[in-house]
């Protein structure tokens, strides 16, 4: 079964080109799935002699350890389709975790400010005075503080960088690996568009506005400086990325987790009670476009979904919209 294992999470990486987080996930629960299988003292058995039976015990094995539905159904998903694998390799005839149902999930609707919402949020940072805790801050303090750099960590980030990035996010409906992962090479910048690769090294073309380019605009030569003054001698994190958009202190590509880090941080210094994270500008930029009259299908070639039904989610994110403004509205509601 470890052969097996290893040739499919072989096979996600050269044939599915899966990405490394999704290779990585799959890697685990399968390993867990074999050591549940060996206690201490026993082997692993062959692939063949795995049952339906078997794998419905492992699901209650989890349920009896406190795992959320979610976890369980993601661990039954990645049994799938190890092997759907090992069928289609002619290592089984047919695939036993196929007969085990997966746990029932409340259906999960995305969270989303409305348009009012993201552009008052957005514009603030466009504006020369920042909010903070206890009202408004002059541009020089808003620099100053976003000047001070960190020892320990590439923290504290230019306001004119952040802002473009979070107009970026929003006006392209990015995820961020998907934004962090944009290169110079990538961008037209005469006809606002991007190329962006997605889940699988896809590759899509993705327009954005005049907000996004203007904030950009104001933006490079902050990255030009960014690159200087990481340069030769000052060079404590390796070489610097030149070919990346978006920067930190060290002239490196930004990280996943430190735009995570500026999303909260904005969130903080607008003093708004939102659970706002990097994907909230997704699902914003889907159900605006949604309310605006955009195709669904189009919208699915812009955010690079797969399938339409992942898609679809964002109608009822629209349609709760909708319901919050009659409820609020109308006289009789």
């Amino acid at each position: 079964m470890k052969q097996a294992i290893h040739k499919y999470l072989e096979y996600l990486r050269s044939v599915r080109n899966s990405s490394p987080h999704t290779i990585l996930n799959y890697g685990k629960d399968l390993q867990q799935f074999a050591a549940y299988l060996s206690p201490p003292g026993e082997s692993i058995p062959a692939v063949s002699k795995i049952t339906h039976q078997i794998i419905r015990e492992y699901v209650g094995h989890l349920h009896s350890q406190g795992l959320q539905k979610s976890s369980i159904a993601r661990k039954l998903a990645s049994l799938r389709s190890f092997f759907k694998h090992c069928v289609r390799e002619g290592m089984l005839k047919e695939n036993p975790a196929r007969l085990v149902p997966t746990p029932k999930l409340p259906k999960r609707i995305p969270s989303v400010l409305s348009a009012e919402e993201m552009n008052g949020f957005l514009n603030q940072l466009a504006e020369p005075a920042k909010v903070s805790s206890g009202g408004r801050l002059t541009a020089p303090r808003a620099e100053a503080a976003l000047a001070k750099r960190s020892s320990s960590e590439d923290e504290d980030l230019l306001l004119r960088r952040d802002r473009a990035l979070l107009e970026l996010l929003y006006a392209a409906g990015l995820r961020v690996s998907e934004l962090t992962g944009l290169n110079l090479a990538d961008m037209d910048r005469r006809e606002k568009m991007l190329r962006v690769r997605g889940k699988g090294n896809k590759e899509r073309i993705v327009p954005y506005g005049g907000k996004a380019q203007e904030a950009l605009e104001a933006y490079w030569p902050v990255r030009e400086q960014l690159l200087l003054q990481a340069g030769p001698g000052k060079r404590l994190r390796g070489p610097t990325q030149p070919e990346a958009i978006f920067l930190n202190y060290a002239g490196r590509r930004l990280t996943q987790r430190s735009v995570g880090r500026i999303v909260k941080k904005y969130v903080r210094l607008a003093n708004v009670n939102w659970d706002l994270h990097p994907h909230s500008l997704r699902h914003a930029f889907a159900t605006h476009l949604l309310a605006d009259g955009a195709d669904l299908r189009a919208i699915q070639e812009l955010l690079g979904h797969r399938s339409l039904s992942t898609t679809q989610k964002y109608t009822h994110a629209s349609i709760r919209q909708l319901m919050d403004i009659y409820d609020k509205a109308h006289p009789h509601a």
